[in-house]
């Protein structure tokens, strides 16, 4: 038994857009590291995500089936995952790692359970989709407009042709998966949403047209407000990134901010996600406030990294505090509703009716 009274007993945070390999984008520091190391520096993240109450995540791009089924046969601790494995991006795209010195640069190397990201035309991309869900992802991962992390393309403009968004869509759906398309970029974004991807991760220049058009679609907005601020000061602590990469990530905080306010006033359906790993694992809770920034009340900021991020995963038996749940659980002590004090409030993490992590001290008697 586990006395809580006064304390707000609150599902377990879901962030639907992590990276769990990465721990930060220095990428003379991944460079210089044996492949292998990205898998064990992966148990530490993972573990760090689990002790700030992520006790489910989506991993949008490196973790392979390998992590997730280390993950449930417990020799990992971390949260209930969910994977796309790659991230399918266009050549020149964001994930393409051609560099102007002529060499790859690449966050993500091909390995048998993590096929090839780059892929160009209607027919290729069939079959990458089809691989990557061959190699155990629950969801397909599409970049449809530049990002910020990358040096040779610009986070405005488009990519991949409708047809090529189209085609992923399919085919994900013919093996009853969803497609998360990253799109910054207003073009991207409306291409993304008619070609009838499941969600919009960042979503930094959406405009009334494309708001309208998740409406339409049901489709779901994973902000990451957080991570653009993170990136910035991650840079300014000493991570190595190129100039560019630096001009984008302190170029767009003001217009992503505005453009989610706008989305959530209009009703757009909100998943909390944060995008870490790009920047250090342990502080998904900060996209609280930003979604209290964005116009969101504290509750709706816990639904939407709770009950809605579960809807949006499909996920039957997390995000809510009922029974027949999984036992996941986070207990908050003191003004649970002050997010800037997440930290200091969070008292417990329990998952799947164990109690992972406790701040008051040992438990007398713990049951599941």
């Amino acid at each position: 038994m586990i006395d809580v009274t006064g304390s707000l007993v609150a599902p377990g945070l879901i962030d639907c857009h992590v990276h769990a390999l990465f721990d930060g984008m220095d990428f003379g520091r991944i460079q210089s590291q044996p492949f292998s190391m990205q898998f064990y520096e992966a148990i530490g993240n993972l573990g760090r995500l689990l002790d700030s109450g992520v006790t489910t995540a989506r991993d949008a791009g490196g973790a392979d089936l390998g992590v997730k089924a280390a993950l449930e046969a417990g020799l990992v601790e971390g949260p209930r995952l969910t994977i796309a494995i790659s991230v399918l991006s266009q050549t020149g795209g964001h994930v393409d790692g051609w560099n102007v010195h002529g060499d790859l640069q690449r966050l993500l190397v091909p390995h048998p359970g993590r096929p090839e990201c780059v892929v160009d035309g209607v027919e290729a991309m069939r079959k990458r989709v089809r691989e990557i869900i061959r190699a155990g992802a629950d969801t397909v991962k599409v970049c449809a407009s530049g990002g910020v992390m990358s040096t040779r393309d610009d986070p405005r403009h488009s990519q991949f042709s409708i047809e090529e968004l189209m085609v992923c869509v399919e085919e994900a759906a013919a093996a009853g998966r969803h497609v998360m398309a990253h799109a910054h970029g207003t073009a991207g974004i409306k291409q993304a949403l008619r070609a009838g991807v499941r969600s919009i991760e960042h979503g930094v220049y959406l405009d009334d047209e494309g708001i309208q058009l998740l409406l339409e679609h049901a489709a779901w907005l994973v902000p990451t407000l957080m991570a653009s601020g993170s990136i910035v000061e991650a840079i300014d602590a000493g991570m190595d990134v190129a100039p560019e990469v630096a001009a984008k990530a302190r170029g767009i905080t003001a217009t992503h901010l505005e453009a989610v306010t706008r989305a959530h006033a209009a009703g757009v359906r909100i998943a909390l996600g944060t995008d870490s790993g790009v920047f250090a694992h342990g502080s998904s809770h900060r996209e609280l406030m930003w979604l209290v920034r964005a116009g969101l009340t504290p509750p709706q900021a816990l639904h939407a990294a709770t009950g809605s991020a579960a809807e949006l995963l499909e996920l039957k038996d997390v995000g809510t505090v009922a029974v027949g749940s999984a036992a996941d659980l986070i207990v908050l002590d003191g003004d649970a509703w002050d997010f800037t004090r997440f930290s200091d409030n969070l008292a417990m993490v329990v998952q799947g009716g164990t109690v992972r992590r406790d701040r008051r001290g040992p438990v007398a008697d713990t049951r599941r």
